[in-house]
C-alpha cells in the first residue's frame, strides 16, 4: 500500500487549486466570449488541413511528389478558386458548431458530398469529423442516428472513390473507425459534463438545504430561548409583585411579615437571575470571539415542581400537589415540558386569581400518556387568565406539541379555572 507524504500533499494541493482556478477562469471567459474558442478551432483546422492543400495546389495527391503516382491520378485536380471555395464551405461553418451543431453538420456534409462527387480530395474533410463531434457534444441526441447515416454514406462514397488505390474494406474500416471515435469522444465529454453539472447542482442544493437548516435551527433556538425567558421572568415577576403587595400591606400592621416578604422577594429575584444566566450564558461571546464558558446547571424537572409549589405558596396560593405513576423515570425533555407548563399555569393563577386561591395539581403517567391537570377555585368571570393574545397559552401548546400533545384551558364546570395538558410518551419514530 502506498502512502502520501505531507510534502506531496503540499505540492499537489496548491497545483490542483491553481489548475482548478485556471479552468474556472477559462470557462468564465468562454461564457463571456464564446466566439473566441470557435474562431480558434476554425483557425486551427485551416492551418493544419487547409494550408497544405493551398501550398500543394490541387488537393491530396497532387504536386510536389506528394504520394505515389497512381495515388496522384486517382483524384481530380481543381482550380485554386474551387479549392478555396470548398475549403471555406468546410471550415467556416465551424464558427457556429456549438450554437447550431446540426445545421453546421448538414452544411459541411453537403460540401463534403459535392467535393467527392467532383472526385476531389481535400485535407479539410477533417472538418466533417469535427462537426460530428460537436453534434454529439452539443446537439440533440435524437438527431444522432440521422447524422450517423449521413456519415456512413459519406464514408462509403469516399471508400468507393479511393478503391483504385486502397481496398474498399480497408478504407471503410479506417474511415468508420475515425467517425466512431469522433462520435464516442463527443458523447463521453457530454456525459462527463452532465455528470459535473449534476454534481454542481447537487452541491448547490445541499448548500441551500444547509443554510435552510441553519436558519430553521436558529429560529427554533430563538423560540426556545423566548419560551424559557417568558416562563422564568413571568413566573418570578408574578411572585415578586404578589410578595411586594403583601409586604406593603403588612408593613404597618405586621412589620415582621413585611421583612419576611422582602426576604422572599430577594430569594425569588436571585433564583430568577440564576435561571436567566443559565439560559443566556450559552449565547454570550467573549470579546475575542471565542465562546465564554457559562455556568451551567441541569434543566428543571419533575423533582423541582415541589420547590416551585413551595415558592408559590409563599405568595399566597394553597397548592395540593400529587403524582400518579412512575413520573420520575420520564425523559428529561418531557420533565422540562411538564415543569414549564405547571409553572405557567401557576403563574397565571397567581396573577389573575390572587392570594388565597386553592389549586389542585396532578401529574399522572399511564399507558404511554402523561396528563397534567391544574384546577383552581378562583373567580371564573371576566376574561380569565388565558388570554389568547398573550404568550402563555401559546407557549404551553408549543411545548406540548413537541410530544404530540394538546393543551386546553378555560372555566371549570363547578367554578374556577382548569388547565389540562396531555402528552404522548411514545417514541417519535415508533409505530402508532
Amino acid at each position: 500500500m502506498t502512502t502520501t507524504s505531507a510534502a506531496d500533499v503540499g505540492v499537489t494541493g496548491p497545483l490542483a487549486a491553481r489548475l482548478a482556478r485556471a479552468g474556472q477562469r477559462l470557462r468564465q471567459a468562454d461564457r463571456a466570449r464564446p466566439w473566441v474558442l470557435d474562431t480558434a478551432v476554425a483557425a486551427l483546422v485551416f492551418l493544419v488541413f487547409c494550408l497544405p492543400d493551398l501550398v500543394h495546389h490541387g488537393g491530396v495527391g497532387h504536386g510536389g511528389g506528394d504520394g505515389p503516382r497512381r495515388f496522384q491520378f486517382a483524384f481530380t485536380r481543381l482550380p485554386l478558386a474551387a479549392v478555396l471555395a470548398l475549403q471555406a464551405g468546410l471550415v467556416l461553418p465551424l464558427l457556429w458548431r456549438r450554437r447550431r451543431p446540426m445545421a453546421v453538420f448538414a452544411a459541411i456534409a453537403a460540401v463534403f458530398f459535392l467535393q467527392w462527387s467532383l472526385g476531389a480530395a481535400l485535407r479539410a474533410d477533417a472538418a466533417l469529423f469535427v462537426a460530428l463531434y460537436s453534434l454529439a457534444l452539443h446537439g440533440r441526441l435524437r438527431r444522432l442516428p440521422w447524422a450517423g447515416a449521413v456519415m456512413a454514406a459519406g464514408m462509403v462514397l469516399v471508400a468507393v472513390r479511393v478503391s483504385p488505390v486502397v481496398s474498399v474494406w480497408d478504407a471503410l474500416f479506417f474511415l468508420l473507425s475515425t467517425a466512431t471515435a469522433a462520435l464516442a469522444v463527443g458523447l463521453t465529454v457530454r456525459a462527463r459534463r452532465a455528470q459535473l453539472a449534476g454534481l454542481r447542482e447537487r452541491a448547490a442544493r445541499l448548500e441551500t438545504e444547509r443554510d435552510q437548516r441553519i436558519r430553521l435551527a436558529t429560529a427554533t433556538e430563538r423560540a426556545r430561548v423566548a419560551r424559557e425567558m417568558h416562563d422564568i421572568v413571568g413566573h418570578n415577576l408574578s411572585v415578586i409583585i404578589t410578595l411586594a403587595d403583601a409586604g406593603a400591606y403588612a408593613a404597618d400592621t405586621a412589620p415582621q411579615h413585611g421583612k419576611e416578604a422582602l426576604r422572599l422577594i430577594g430569594d425569588t429575584g436571585r433564583t430568577a437571575l440564576g435561571e436567566l444566566r443559565r439560559v443566556l450564558g450559552v449565547l454570550r461571546k467573549a470579546s475575542d470571539g471565542a465562546r465564554q464558558a457559562p455556568e451551567l446547571s441541569p434543566q428543571p424537572g419533575l423533582a423541582d415542581i415541589g420547590a416551585l409549589c413551595d415558592g408559590v405558596r409563599t405568595a399566597g396560593l394553597d397548592i395540593v400537589y400529587r403524582t400518579v405513576g412512575e413520573v420520575d423515570a420520564l425523559d428529561r425533555g418531557v420533565q422540562l415540558t411538564v415543569y414549564r407548563i405547571v409553572q405557567e399555569a401557576l403563574t397565571n393563577t397567581l396573577k389573575h386569581a390572587g392570594a388565597g386561591t386553592r389549586v389542585n395539581l396532578s401529574v399522572a403517567a399511564a399507558d404511554e400518556r402523561l396528563v397534567i391537570r391544574i384546577r383552581d377555585n378562583g373567580p371564573a368571570s371576566g376574561p380569565g387568565p388565558w388570554n389568547e393574545e398573550g404568550h402563555g397559552l401559546v407557549g404551553m401548546r408549543e411545548r406540548a406539541a413537541l410530544y404530540g400533545g394538546t393543551v386546553s384551558a378555560g372555566p371549570a364546570a363547578d367554578g374556577g379555572w382548569a388547565v389540562e395538558a396531555a402528552l404522548d410518551l411514545r417514541p417519535r419514530g415508533g409505530t402508532r
